[in-house]
């Protein structure tokens, strides 16, 4: 069984009730979740949250829904929660991120494809750009294997300004979303947070530094992570002009 989980928590940081903010007609959840639904690789799609406003919302949609603790630590804690909550046992599962509205469906099946043909721990999308600062980066073999993931840009070029980098090398942004194998998930959740992650703050760098195979499956359509009210703006300009 494959099992898509969306997490959704409601009370977000720098913008709460991100979930259900309207986006040319939809709210970020709701896309989402027809964008997994559209993938051709899921038994079955369930957002898991914390809010019962994300609870009515799901139910107006008609999606599968399980209500969470609001006290996971995290998008991964959050998809556990909801495995054991629903009381399933599913081989591989993907944790869709709540706040990438732009996602295609292609990008789904594509990790788990990769996850299942490189016997890998987990899959997870890249792309190639070095210009944004603010995204997390990826150095990768050259079978596509995670070495490093950091908000630095990575590898370092020595004696070459950082705009000349892209002519050196590839250097690969990471978009935050997982293919598990139900093993490497569960160890997820059950390890400690590692040094690694503790100094980069991303969860990412724990089961790579325990040695987990972390695949990169690249992808040419760019994500956005809406994080803030500029994010939501940029990402309705995108529809609008999609819709144009």
């Amino acid at each position: 069984m494959i099992v898509g989980i969306i997490p959704a928590r409601y009370a977000s940081t720098r913008l709460p009730g991100k979930p259900l903010i309207d986006l040319e007609g939809q709210t970020m959840i709701e896309r989402v979740w027809r964008a997994a639904m559209a993938a051709s690789t899921f038994d079955r799609v369930v957002i898991a949250t914390d809010s019962e406003h994300i609870v009515a919302e799901a139910q107006r949609i008609r999606a599968e829904v399980v209500l969470t603790s609001p006290d996971e630590p995290s998008g991964t804690d959050r998809c556990y929660a909801a495995i054991r909550a629903l009381k399933i046992a599913p081989d591989v599962i993907v944790n869709i991120q709540g706040d990438e509205p732009l996602l295609q469906p292609n990008v789904l099946t594509h990790c788990v494809e990769a996850l299942r043909s490189q016997g890998a721990d987990v899959a997870t999308p890249v792309k190639l750009d070095l210009a944004d600062p603010n995204v997390v980066k990826v150095a990768l073999t050259a079978t596509g294997r995670a070495l490093y993931f950091s908000r630095s840009p990575i590898p370092h070029v020595r004696g070459v300004e950082v705009a000349q980098w892209l002519a050196t090398g590839e250097y690969w942004k990471h978009i935050g979303l997982y293919a598990y194998t139900a093993e490497s998930l569960k160890q997820h959740v059950m390890l400690p947070p590692s040094p690694l992650e503790r100094m980069e703050h991303l969860e990412q760098l724990r089961l790579l530094e325990y040695g987990a195979h972390i695949t990169c499956v690249e992808i040419e359509h760019d994500a956005v992570s809406v994080d803030t009210a500029d994010d939501v703006e940029r990402v309705r300009a995108i529809l609008r002009a999609d819709l144009a």
